[in-house]
Order: C-alpha cells, then structure tokens, then sequence
C-alpha cells in the first residue's frame, strides 16, 4: 500500500530544499563539507559524497527519533482527544500550505535557529554531527514544511516514525546529489530555478488539500488508498 500521506512527507522532504531561498546555497554547503570550509583543500568527489552521507544520517537519525517519540506519546491518546488534535493539526497544515503559496507570513518560522557544533578531527564525524543540528534547528524555508509534517505525524502516530523517516529522505536526495555533482550543480539550479519555484508553489497547494481533509476527518479514508487503486489498475 502505497499511502498519500508518505508521499506527501517525502515530498515535503525534496520540497524543503528545493525552495527558491535554500536551493542556492546548497553546492556552497556541499563545498564545505567537502573539505574546502574545514582545511581549504577539497576533497575529492568520492569524499565530498562519503561527507555529505554522513551529514545526511545525522538528520535522518534526529528526525527517525522524534517520529519514535511522536508515536510513544500519542498511541495511547483517547479517540475524542485524537479527533480534536486532528481538527487542530488540519488547521496548522493549511497555514503552512497557505504561507508557502505566500499568502500568510509565519513570524516565529521565519526566524533563523542555527545550531554551531564544534568541528573535529574527524571529517565524517564533523559531517553527522552537522547533520544533526541541522534536524533541529532550520532556515525560513525549511521551518514552514517540517512543521506541516510533524502535525501530520501527530494526526497518525503509528505511522509517525515512517513519515518523518520518509521527509528526512526527501531532504536528503538533493544534497546527496549536489554531493557528487557538485561542479555541475550550480549551473543547473541557476538554470532551473524557476522550474523549482513552480514545485515549491505545487507543494503549497497539495498542504492546503492535505489540510482540509484532515479538518474534515476524510484523509484517515484517503490515505488509505494504494496507488493502484489511484491510477485505476486493478
């Protein structure tokens, strides 16, 4: 069964780095943790990509443990309080759906929290442990999609773990590109920008969607639909 809503977290996750505002500074980011921030001297594509996994796992593991503790604390909430979380989280995703289209301003999202790890000597070790307080602190346009997320998470939490799993995946993909094609990949992203902007703008709209069905307590039936059924293949 494949479910809309692990669709839509890792789509979340792609979406995230993919905003006009953040996409340009990945292939910077990716540069640093290949070596060139840390000593001045770069390190090869192999080693660059090695860093940029590792800088990976450390948000996947971050957000892997908050989609574990979601589900420790929800599973054993009642129905009644369940349904009025739901209707709560609906609204908080159309929010977000509605600030990503530009329509509404989040205040406390737009805000920048940055975390500053110390470096080591251990250039993988320096990679994960960014990785980490990357997952748990976040830039404007990060902040808005990962929050729609985790009040998605909330409205299922036994599925709470795969959703976030799923988004830190989604997350990862561009990096984990611009990692092994990093000479290449500030052309391309100047070159398609605005192509990126339109899929921001289309994530914006799939959370407003999202939002209302879970207001209206209809997304538990949809979600439930496998991707077979969507396309009509019987």
């Amino acid at each position: 069964m494949v479910e809309i809503a692990l669709i839509a977290a890792f789509t979340a996750g792609l979406a995230s780095v993919l905003s006009p505002c953040f996409l340009p500074l990945i292939p910077a980011f990716v540069s640093y943790l290949g070596g060139v921030g840390l000593g001045g001297k770069a390190y090869s594509r192999e080693k660059t990509m090695l860093n940029t996994g590792f800088f990976a796992l450390g948000f996947i593991l971050v957000f892997s443990i908050v989609g574990i503790a979601l589900n420790s604390a929800l599973s054993s909430v009642s129905a009644q309080l369940m349904d009025a979380v739901s209707k709560f989280a609906g609204l908080a995703i159309i929010l977000f759906g509605l600030s990503v289209l530009g329509f509404v301003k989040l205040g406390f999202l737009e805000k920048e929290r940055k975390l500053a790890p110390k470096k080591t000597r251990y250039a993988y070790l320096t990679s994960f442990i960014f990785g980490a307080a990357f997952a748990v602190s976040w830039s404007p346009c990060v902040g808005v999609l990962l929050g729609a997320i985790l009040f998605l998470a909330t409205t299922q939490p036994g599925s709470a773990f795969v959703l976030l799993f799923l988004y830190s995946l989604g997350l990862a993909v561009p990096f984990l590109l611009v990692g092994w094609f990093t000479a290449e990949a500030s052309d391309f992203i100047r070159r398609h920008a605005k192509t990126f902007g339109y899929f921001n703008k289309f994530m914006g709209v799939l959370l407003v969607a999202i939002g209302l069905l879970v207001l209206t307590g209809n997304f538990s039936q949809l979600s439930s639909l496998s991707l077979t059924k969507c396309i009509g293949i019987r």
